[in-house]
């Protein structure tokens, strides 16, 4: 995935869109992602090709792409990836369109919360948006296509220093997982934040523990199977697994593009 996503950036000069959904939150369908985007580089070219751009990702015409198996999207350490599902939220509810589980997420920035670089509310634009924009990630989304894509120079913090895309996976609550064709909200994309209970691999504990946000970080959070940790790709293309333990202030800093901090992968 790493790979893929450096080889889209020397093609386009810019990251691919984290997801595009046009329009105010919860019922608006939406459009491409970035695991869509890439799908040309991870050897996918024929299932990228099905994929039509001009109409809704929730539209009949891109069901085969919905339903795709792909293993360069599942971690062997999670659970039930091969099964098809209808997501807890968004268009795709109603009408009971079904996704195929993935593992990754891609990382949209740093939150406070309640707000975060993955909004689609139709008023909101990069300059009233109530996030500071230097905590903006790599791949985040703000409702419209020109405020979404990211170029290199923007990563100021530095290509090694940014996380790119990461493991969320969840053994409670199924409909709340990773659906890596589904570019509504937060099923292919999270966010990161100073609480620690939004890595854990388990959506019910997440919601019991509570905090700032309520449910929001638990379905922008992240998680993994493999003990002690789980492994996120860096803008650069490497790849880290990062302990369950992190100091979550390092963690929030590694999820901006442009913060100014200092830091130190552990």
């Amino acid at each position: 995935v790493g790979l893929a996503v450096q080889n889209y950036l020397v093609a386009f000069n810019v990251l691919p869109p984290g997801g595009i959904t046009e329009g105010p939150c919860c019922s608006t369908r939406s459009g491409t992602s970035w695991a869509i985007s890439i799908l040309p580089y991870v050897e996918q070219q024929a299932l990228y090709d099905l994929y039509d751009m001009e109409a809704y990702n929730e539209d009949p015409v891109n069901q085969p792409v919905r339903e795709a198996a792909l293993k360069v999207y599942v971690c062997p350490t999670d659970l039930g990836t091969d099964e098809l599902e209808v997501p807890g939220s968004g268009p795709a509810t109603g009408a009971k369109i079904k996704y195929r589980r993935g593992s990754y997420r891609a990382n949209t920035g740093r939150s406070t919360d309640n707000s975060w670089w993955g909004a689609q509310s139709s008023g909101e634009t990069f300059d009233n948006f109530p996030l500071p924009g230097n905590w903006r990630g790599p791949m985040y989304t703000l409702g419209a296509l020109n405020y979404t894509f990211v170029r290199p120079g923007d990563i100021r913090d530095g290509m090694s220093n940014t996380l790119l895309v990461g493991e969320m996976a969840s053994s409670t609550t199924p409909n709340r997982r990773t659906y890596w064709a589904y570019s509504y909200a937060a099923y292919n994309k999270s966010y990161v934040t100073t609480q620690a209970r939004t890595l854990l691999a388990d959506y019910e504990r997440c919601l019991a523990i509570g905090g700032p946000g309520g449910a929001s970080p638990c379905k922008g959070g992240w998680g993994s199977f493999h003990p002690g940790g789980l492994q996120f790709v860096m803008c650069d293309g490497s790849v880290h697994f990062l302990p369950d333990t992190i100091d979550m202030i390092l963690f929030a800093d590694l999820g901006t593009i442009a913060g100014g901090e200092v830091v130190t992968l552990p």
